[in-house]
């Protein structure tokens, strides 16, 4: 009887082995491989599209920010100037 539970054991842990070392395989197949390129290529392609919003998101802003300025006839450079213009 003790033999039939390891027996069973055994069997049971090697089919989990070969199905974990049959899904590591299929990275390296073609498909798998293209399967990762594709998905590299999508995370890739969102992240680009992620940064150009956010670029335009800044450019709007400060395109703001410079209308605001010279409805208001300020100057821009206070914040990079704090003691006054300079001549060079």
């Amino acid at each position: 009887m003790r033999r039939l539970l390891w027996l069973g054991i055994g069997l049971a842990v090697g089919a989990l082995v070969v199905r974990a070392i049959t899904k590591k395989a299929q990275v390296f197949t073609p498909q798998g491989i293209a399967a990762s390129a594709r998905d590299s290529a999508a995370g890739i392609a969102g992240s680009v599209r992620d940064f150009v919003a956010d670029v335009r998101d800044g450019m709007a802003e400060r395109e703001a920010e410079i209308q605001a300025a010279f409805a208001d006839g300020s100057t821009l450079d206070d914040d990079l100037y704090p003691e006054g213009p300079q001549h060079r």
